[in-house]
């Protein structure tokens, strides 16, 4: 399967060791993930994807581009191919407007449901899918829950209305494509460059929102309580989601399946929790 790394902070903050510098950074993991990378990153509010279906390990173009990236968001993706051939436009982050999308995992039988899973989506949206794998058309019936309820292109979209988008989108896949032998695997992180959420959908998922310490709380302006200890207020000053924790200071949490967790524009951390028998509702916790 793929790995996925978001990034949200209060600053525009570097992801260089995240990505390629680690023991266990995302260029590492490629190594069995050999089938193309993508980076998001967002620049005065727009996004700016670069993806190739090379190999990141191999790629002197994901090392450059690893290493200038300063952003207050990034989403980034390598990819080991489940659905669909191995080119670039079949590579993740997939983008619209300002929405990038990434996805982590696989609908074993999308040979079979992928059509009734296109016809889902809004046919002003379908004309945009490209590409042939399962991913792509996750994203577009994602942005077509979410367009049902706000303008897609508009500032100020509540996680709230996210988060129910998201919870949609994968029941509405599974109640396709799970059939007893086949169970469609939706592990998911989506952002406009304002807000940043991501689902636990079967594939491993883990979020950290502080550090166990943090080597530059002398000089940096923004340093606060939370950024070394869990939030008290809501506010955080970084949000992480990885599918592996990466080596570090940051302190990370496995995330049960079902888990969404997201931020908004001020950076006020929310979870929406899956909890026993009652799967599929919204549980909301601002600490």
């Amino acid at each position: 399967m793929c790995r996925i790394f978001g990034f949200r902070s209060v600053i525009q903050s570097q992801v260089h060791s995240s990505l390629v510098s680690a023991d266990n950074a995302l260029m590492r993991q490629s190594e069995h993930h050999p089938d193309g990378w993508g980076v998001a990153y967002y620049v005065a509010g727009a996004p700016h994807v670069i993806k190739t279906a090379t190999q990141a390990l191999q790629s002197s173009l994901f090392k450059r581009v690893s290493g200038i990236v300063s952003s207050e968001t990034v989403l980034a993706h390598i990819r080991k191919a489940t659905q669909g051939e191995h080119t670039s436009i079949n590579c993740h982050p997939f983008q619209y407007g300002r929405w990038v999308f990434a996805h982590n995992g696989d609908i074993p039988n999308f040979a079979e449901v992928g059509d009734q899973i296109r016809e889902r989506v809004a046919p002003v949206l379908r004309r945009y899918i490209l590409g042939d794998t399962d991913s792509e058309v996750i994203f577009y019936l994602f942005l077509t829950n979410l367009s049902q309820r706000h303008e897609l292109h508009r500032q100020g979209i509540p996680l709230d209305s996210v988060a129910e988008a998201l919870r949609e989108t994968v029941r509405q896949v599974r109640e396709i494509a799970d059939d007893g032998t086949h169970r469609a695997l939706l592990t998911l992180a989506v952002s406009n460059g304002d807000l940043m959420a991501a689902h636990a959908g079967g594939k491993e998922l883990l979020v950290s929102t502080h550090k166990s310490s943090c080597g530059e709380r002398d000089d940096c302006p923004f340093h606060q309580v939370e950024c070394e200890a869990p939030t008290t207020t809501g506010f955080v000053s970084h949000f992480v989601v990885s599918s592996e924790a990466l080596q570090g200071q940051n302190v990370w949490r496995e995330l049960e399946e079902g888990d969404i967790v997201a931020v908004d524009f001020h950076m006020r951390y929310h979870e929406y929790l899956t909890e026993g028998s009652n799967a599929g509702i919204l549980v909301q916790s601002a600490a």
